[in-house]
């Protein structure tokens, strides 16, 4: 892509945006950019994260034909079989709008773009002690809020989270802080401690298991991981299964202790919640509290990297490929 079209990416008739056009391909386009409407707002974006697991799975088009409706992120456009714009971490500021918002940070589920408008009341504004590029997390911990909430952790309850990328760190993170838990951040990369040491939790390799747990928790999107989970599980135990998998068929081993156990293998997706908590909790409100969530600055740790708007289109393919990615930042 040359350069003009970025030397123009303040003109108010279009935004730039990553399109998917094709199976693991990407280029930046021109989307029209209208003015805003009454209870719209113009955001002029500051950052967007890319969230490693689902968009792979979106860029190498493995988004299953009877999931493509519920996969439909909010501003999406396109579909899945390409061309696709994809992508719900983004942070701005108001440049128009209502005047109650004019001027503030905020944070919105949005595909990569330098631009949008939007209905007011899908904006989360970020509390003063949130900053900007740290707040691209927002979605993420919100989806770890959802399953700590679908998991039932309670005081005292010994647990183990499969998967130190940015969902299961968040999970073990948000678990740790409920009084008298004890958890484990469990991986098969042993690099992957520096990431528990940052945020202050107990790292074991996946080889190195020799506890049975109340709950376990399976975040690393590894059918291995699922079975290990099981395998160390307490009587009556919960084992929560939040990976998603796209096409890839899963093989769960049901046989050995499942059913002596009394286990109990449910799912957690972010896309409703909890029946428990439904009546009283809505997005907005779920979504406000994982930003509230976000002022501890042990949280940076999870941010992988930086590239700039201008060249995000040449790195995209890389950055999904590399498996040390975490949440990896969009700098615009």
């Amino acid at each position: 892509m040359n350069k003009p079209i970025y030397a123009d990416n303040k003109d108010a008739t279009h935004a730039l945006a990553l399109w998917l056009s094709a199976k693991q391909t990407c280029e930046i386009r021109k989307d029209p950019l209208s003015r805003p409407e009454q209870d719209q707002v113009l955001i002029r974006t500051l950052f967007s994260g890319i969230s490693r697991g689902t968009e792979a799975l979106v860029f190498q088009g493995k988004v299953p034909h009877t999931e493509t409706e519920r996969m439909r992120g909010p501003h999406m456009a396109g579909d899945f079989c390409f061309p696709v714009k994809y992508g719900y971490c983004l942070v701005g500021v108001v440049e128009e709008g209502t005047q109650d918002l004019l001027g503030k940070a905020v944070f919105c589920l949005h595909p990569h773009q330098t631009a949008c408008i939007i209905n007011k009341d899908m904006v989360t504004i970020l509390p003063d002690r949130v900053s900007p590029d740290r707040a691209i997390l927002a979605a993420n911990m919100e989806t770890a809020l959802n399953i700590v909430w679908d998991a039932h952790v309670q005081p005292g309850d010994r647990v183990a989270v499969f998967g130190a990328g940015v969902v299961g760190s968040l999970v073990a993170y948000l678990a740790s802080r409920i009084i008298g838990t004890e958890v484990e951040l469990i991986d098969s990369n042993r690099e992957r401690s520096s990431i528990a040491e940052a945020l202050g939790l107990s790292f074991l390799h996946s080889d190195a298991i020799t506890n049975d747990y109340d709950i376990l928790i399976n975040a690393s999107a590894s059918q291995e991981a699922l079975a290990n989970a099981l395998d160390h599980a307490s009587f009556e135990a919960v084992i929560v299964e939040a990976s998603w998998y796209g096409t890839a068929p899963v093989t769960v081993p049901l046989g050995g202790a499942f059913h002596s156990k009394r286990l109990s293998l449910i799912s957690s997706q972010v896309g409703a919640v909890p029946t428990d908590r439904r009546s009283r909790w809505s997005f907005s409100r779920r979504l406000s509290k994982a930003m509230d969530l976000l002022v501890d600055a042990r949280l940076d740790a999870l941010i992988s990297g930086e590239t700039p708007f201008a060249s995000i289109a040449e790195d995209y393919p890389a950055i999904l490929a590399n498996h040390s990615t975490l949440c990896h930042r969009i700098r615009y």
